[in-house]
């Protein structure tokens, strides 16, 4: 399929006009941009969409799997790497939509490091219909989120000597080479504009205090109804406290120390403990959140603001304001930054999820708590599971 979207209808920093009908929308994030938001507004209305012309190919919310694969980046830290038959049925997917534009979202897909990458990717989708769209945030309200991400798989240090290792510390790859090649964002947009042309790659800078203004420029583009995509309220991806981060990093410790397997962490801990937290218990305004000490967030406002220049050099379409991403928020007036404290019950309800993940029945025959995540099932369920379990090991011996 061949569709014109060179997008010359696209205004700068204006009301954006719907792109061509057959478009592939690619959306590569980069994470921590609002794409967990977008992804489950469009999954949620995936049943409207199509009687618009649009259609989101994809049988979750989020085919991090497929982006993966895509890639040839590794899953997460202990979970089932991703394979090419993943990225193979997401294609076949986008290739069912006939003429519709389709919509393929997924912040791994920032995770491309080179041009023979990125081009497969794109000559896959069908480059005369590729239409990438990249969102931006500022580089100093990614930082701390991107850290306590980092923290929930695996990372072992401190946010401070974090930010030392990153800004400080050439060639600043160290301890996560994919923080710059995500989030150095010039140049992220300069590799997929060499692959499909800057006239066919739009760049929305996202304004954190219009907390639905991404998904009505989503709605522009794909020439939707205003409204049409709302947000979903979703626990499980919501950031850690820095006391929940603290009690993580310091367990991250103990379970390297230990020599634990991979695999019991994607189990117990992230998809267990942390999930069960972050669904069972909201952050109350007492908890301390991240600090960004001020030396980071001016050098972070400085390479913003070098971003923000070579993107507009490049000639892609930018929506929203690109000053937004050297822009230097207000720091809180404080006497002493308060110690992280960590509530008793959110601290149970960590060892909660951890226990219940431990319950499921690893056999052929799944048991009630199986045939769900962790966080929704009741307690009395997993309790059930997990004492019924603990006795036959008792017999057994």
């Amino acid at each position: 399929m061949e569709t014109d979207c060179t997008s010359d209808d696209l205004p700068v920093n204006g009301v954006t006009a719907p792109l061509p009908a057959g478009t592939r929308l690619l959306h590569i994030g980069p994470h921590k941009t609002g794409t967990t938001a977008i992804q489950g507004a469009l999954f949620a209305a995936k049943g409207l969409l199509p009687g618009h012309g649009v259609v989101f190919p994809a049988h979750s919310r989020h085919p991090m799997e497929a982006a993966l694969a895509a890639c040839a980046r590794p899953a997460m830290l202990g979970d089932t790497a991703p394979t090419e038959k993943h990225w193979t049925r997401l294609l076949d997917q986008v290739g069912a939509t006939g003429g519709k534009t389709s919509v393929i979202s997924s912040e791994f897909f920032a995770d491309a490091e080179d041009d023979d990458t990125i081009a497969r990717i794109v000559e896959q989708l069908g480059r005369e219909g590729v239409h990438v769209l990249v969102t931006l945030r500022p580089l100093v309200r990614i930082m701390p989120s991107q850290w306590q991400q980092y923290v929930q798989n695996g990372l072992r240090m401190g946010y401070e000597d974090w930010l030392t290792h990153m800004l400080r510390k050439a060639p600043y790859e160290q301890p996560n080479p994919s923080f710059w090649r995500r989030h150095r964002h010039d140049r992220l947009v300069e590799r997929w504009a060499r692959a499909v042309g800057a006239e066919r790659i739009t760049v929305v800078v996202v304004d954190d205090r219009d907390r639905e203004g991404l998904m009505r420029t989503f709605e522009q583009l794909l020439g939707l109804p205003e409204n049409l995509l709302q947000p979903v309220p979703d626990a499980a991806n919501r950031s850690l406290t820095l006391a929940e981060t603290e009690m993580l990093r310091n367990l991250n410790k103990e379970f390297r120390g230990n020599g634990l397997p991979d695999e019991l962490y994607s189990k117990l801990v992230r998809n267990g403990a942390v999930m069960h937290m972050k669904n069972a218990c909201s952050p109350s305004p007492e908890d301390v959140k991240i600090l960004t000490p001020e030396w980071a967030v001016e050098a972070a406002a400085e390479i913003g603001a070098e971003m923000a220049g070579r993107i507009g050099d490049l000639g892609v379409r930018i929506v929203g304001d690109p000053g937004l991403l050297s822009a230097v928020p207000k720091a809180p007036v404080l006497d002493a930054v308060p110690a992280p404290r960590m509530a008793p019950e959110v601290a149970a309800r960590a060892l909660y999820g951890a226990l219940a993940a431990a319950a499921e029945s690893p056999g052929r025959h799944t048991s009630p708590a199986k045939a769900r995540t962790v966080h929704q099932t009741s307690s009395r369920e997993l309790m059930r599971v997990l004492g019924h379990r603990c006795l036959k090991k008792l017999r057994r011996r």
